[in-house]
């Protein structure tokens, strides 16, 4: 699927290469700037997580732990409909792959289900993105609803009858074979709805050569009840179901020329309802214009404190065709 996905990326890239802006759309299109109407962008974004520590051990104090690597990819594709160029119309695919238990963080571009790993197409979301007030072209709304793709956000994991020291099964108070999970269930993603509303908003500084862009991400998640079985693996529901997200981001961009863009920023996110998590990270990274139509950007993040998360970093790649 991710294979397809790129294929489809870069082949938009290359039909429209030679057409396009003559202006730079780093600094034009930012995430606060709607298409014109008939304009297209389709953006295919790879986030790579991956954590040896987190906060959720005893009075959610730092624990090592087997290496965890989370790896999604983003296709979003959107397109101008109206007149006056306030609204777009576009659908945001999702898919991932992950691995645990101590695997290498390069296991997920294996893209294998077994007792430690897990991949596939996990959601789907129509949706919009509006200038809210005329005349403020450096404001918009974008919202989506997130459908999810799949049955059971965790597996079940590995399951083994325990020996005993004599060579034969040890047996319960009922007769029964003891059964232990010698792996951990492996997390794919979220089995539940989720209604998103991201706010937008840039601000470029009067020499032109600085920017400071801003993001207010809002989550709501819902579903069917959360349900484990005997052993505590989740089999229907999501653990973020009854949930609300609050997500500030700022970041700060330089433009060491019309092409290019190197930006630090900070990003912090607080969860509420029935599970409580936060978490804030850092990062840096830089943005270049390849042609008139395709940018190339990356980004790193690093996880400096929070609640019930891990305590990891992130590595982030993509490609944006606009036309």
């Amino acid at each position: 699927m991710k294979k397809s996905i790129l294929k489809i990326t870069i082949a938009a890239a290359l039909l429209f290469g030679f057409k396009g802006h003559a202006q730079s759309n780093i600094q034009t299109f930012t995430p606060s700037k709607l298409l014109n109407k008939g304009q297209w962008d389709i953006k295919f974004f790879n986030n790579l997580y991956t954590e040896t520590e987190d906060l959720f051990g005893e009075n959610e104090t730092k624990r090592t732990k087997p290496r965890e690597t989370f790896f999604t990819s983003t296709l979003e594709i959107f397109t101008g409909i109206s007149d006056n160029n306030r609204l777009n119309v576009g659908v945001i695919l999702e898919s991932r792959s992950n691995a645990i238990n101590g695997k290498k963080a390069t296991s997920v571009f294996n893209f294998s289900d077994d007792v430690s790993s897990r991949d596939g197409l996990t959601s789907i979301a129509p949706a919009l993105k509006w200038q809210p007030i005329d005349g403020v072209g450096n404001f918009s709304i974008q919202s989506a609803f997130h459908i999810p793709l799949i049955d059971q956000e965790t597996d079940k994991g590995l399951k083994e009858i325990q020996i005993g020291p004599d060579g034969e099964p040890v047996l319960d108070a009922n007769g029964n074979p003891v059964i232990n999970t010698v792996n951990s269930p492996v997390f794919l993603d979220q089995n539940g709805f989720t209604f998103q509303n991201r706010f937008f908003y840039d601000y470029t500084l009067p020499s032109g050569n600085w920017q400071l862009f801003t993001e207010l991400n809002t989550e709501y998640h819902f579903g069917d009840k959360s349900v484990e079985d005997s052993n505590g693996n989740r089999i229907e529901g999501s653990f973020a179901n009854n949930t609300f997200v609050l997500s500030p981001g700022v970041f700060m961009s330089y433009f060491p020329s019309d092409k290019s863009t190197i930006l630090g920023f900070v990003q912090h996110t607080q969860r509420f309802g029935d599970f409580k998590q936060d978490f804030t990270s850092l990062g840096f990274g830089g943005k270049y214009q390849l042609t008139k139509v395709l940018n190339l950007e990356a980004l790193y993040s690093k996880f400096v404190r929070g609640n019930a998360t891990g305590l990891g970093e992130s590595f982030n790649i993509g490609l944006r065709a606009l036309f």
